[in-house]
């Protein structure tokens, strides 16, 4: 072997055992980040009656429609009458304000004005049922029928397990004398699935106008997710810290019309077809940093096998884990701004050219990624004057990033670590929307969570068929808020 091969084998053994030291001892020396927690007594649930009065909330059909004239308003007044009456206490103690005719908004006085106030909340509105699809639930979708371990119905998981588990947390603490240090706002839009612009929007204005700026904000949002990360084998609970943005943009083409026996080398489908081919071939990169980055080091040190060693060794193999990542959907959707063809319009006649042709592209926007940054990347990916591009009403920015060092989030944290023991807490990104997004303009910290337990088969559940909480789950939920309360408002 000539000096120099020799030499460059050398080097190249070198280098190699090198990089797998440092793999082996990044492995190794990965800590955990989860907080050490002594086990705590359970706080008392009357589960019978929980349960009972959660299949009772089920049962008033409070659904938002496309429609303001579709929405049957009596059965939120329906709710309303029946909150009162299950829950003496609150209404008793608690003063309680009506906002536009349906959303809710509670306040519970602290004894020290100099304490900012902590926000819960809960939206009172479901989605629909599916046409079509009502036989195949396994109990009916607004029955609320408690069978087999579980209360069913439209609403048992979004949002009234929420909303019914905050509620009763706080009637067993006025019932057993517990006063706030600190002000409590419970906060209950009537429209979040289409939007939040009559609820929590308007909530949102009037703290704006009353000078409220909260310590933290907790809504509706990431789940305790068992068994669906791959190599993570204790449950996972996923804080979020930020919320995507959306934006749609329609896509208008035009071209002359006629009959289609004679087309021109130009039609309006066709230049459609063509921008929407070349929006697809134009992703956002994929990325692992931001909220992503944070919540892969947070479970790393929670992982074994393959996984721990890989994303212990980002600085080697990122872009490796980067394509795993993106070839799956879910995961995929945490490391870049997505693009989803949503709607499509253009002709009505087997033998007619149409004048025009439209599409709609739906973008979730990364905290990081505008509004304006989309219409932009679309404009130079499309590269065609001819396409018309135009912005759709109701697009929201992404939120912004909350604080993982805040008091809010540690309580939060903490909270989950004595419910759920065991239970590894990370922060997350929320990929959908919540009415929490009204919020940041009025918290610095707003945190998006709901202790409600999900295997990999539930999430078809959600806005789906057998929608369903266990009871077992749903008594964990009122005991989280319970003890966040006592550690946000009381004397620890």
């Amino acid at each position: 072997m000539r000096p120099t091969v020799r030499y460059a084998a050398f080097v190249a053994l070198g280098i190699g055992t090198a990089i797998v030291a440092v793999v082996g001892f990044n492995v190794l020396r990965l800590g955990s980040r989860q907080i050490m927690v002594p086990p705590i007594v359970p706080p008392l649930v009357d589960e019978r009656r929980a349960a009972e009065h959660l299949s009772s909330a089920v049962r008033f059909q409070t659904i938002s429609r496309d429609l303001a004239a579709d929405v049957d308003r009596s059965e939120f007044l329906r709710l309303h009458a029946f909150l009162k009456e299950v829950f003496p206490h609150v209404h008793a103690i608690l003063t309680r304000e009506v906002v536009n005719g349906y959303t809710l908004l509670y306040a519970w006085p602290g004894e020290d004005p100099a304490l900012r106030p902590i926000v819960l909340m809960a939206h009172q509105d479901v989605v629909p049922i599916a046409p079509g699809t009502e036989s195949r639930w396994q109990a009916g979708p607004f029955s609320g029928e408690i069978k087999d371990g579980y209360i069913w119905g439209r609403g048992a998981w979004d949002d009234k397990g929420n909303l019914m588990s905050i509620l009763e947390a706080v009637e067993s603490l006025a019932v057993a004398g517990f006063k706030p240090r600190r002000t409590i706002y419970l906060a209950f839009g009537h429209d979040e699935e289409n939007g939040g612009a009559e609820g929590a929007s308007a909530i949102a204005s009037l703290f704006k106008l009353r000078g409220i700026r909260p310590e933290f904000v907790l809504d509706e949002g990431l789940l305790i997710a068992e068994g669906i990360l791959p190599g993570l084998d204790p449950p996972a609970a996923l804080i979020g810290i930020a919320e995507k943005g959306s934006a749609t943009l329609k896509l208008t083409t035009t071209a002359p019309p006629g009959h289609s026996s004679m087309p021109d080398s130009r039609t309006a489908i066709g230049s459609l077809a063509t921008a929407l081919e070349r929006v697809e071939h134009a992703p956002y990169p994929a990325a692992i940093g931001g909220v992503a980055g944070d919540m892969l080091r947070a479970i790393a040190p929670e992982m074994h096998g393959l996984n721990r060693l890989a994303l212990s060794n980002l600085w080697l193999l990122e872009p490796l884990v980067r394509r795993q990542l993106a070839a799956a959907p879910s995961t995929n959707a945490l490391l870049r701004t997505t693009a989803a063809i949503t709607v499509i319009r253009g002709g009505n006649k087997e033998n007619v050219l149409p004048e025009t042709a439209e599409a709609w592209v739906n973008y979730r926007l990364l905290p990081g990624d505008t509004v304006r940054d989309v219409v932009e990347h679309v404009r130079r990916a499309i590269d065609d004057e001819r396409v018309i591009i135009e912005l759709l009403p109701e697009s929201s920015e992404a939120s912004p990033v909350a604080s993982q060092t805040s008091d809010g989030y540690g309580l939060i944290s903490r909270t989950v670590r004595e419910v759920f023991p065991g239970v590894v807490v990370a922060p997350g990104l929320m990929i959908g929307g919540t009415d929490s997004r009204h919020m940041a303009g009025v918290a610095e910290n707003v945190y998006r969570f709901s202790p409600v337990r999900a295997r990999a088969e539930d999430l078809a559940r959600f806005h789906g068929t057998d929608e369903r909480i266990s009871v077992e789950n749903y008594v964990e939920m009122i005991r989280f808020y319970q003890t966040l309360i006592r550690h946000a408002a009381g004397v620890n």
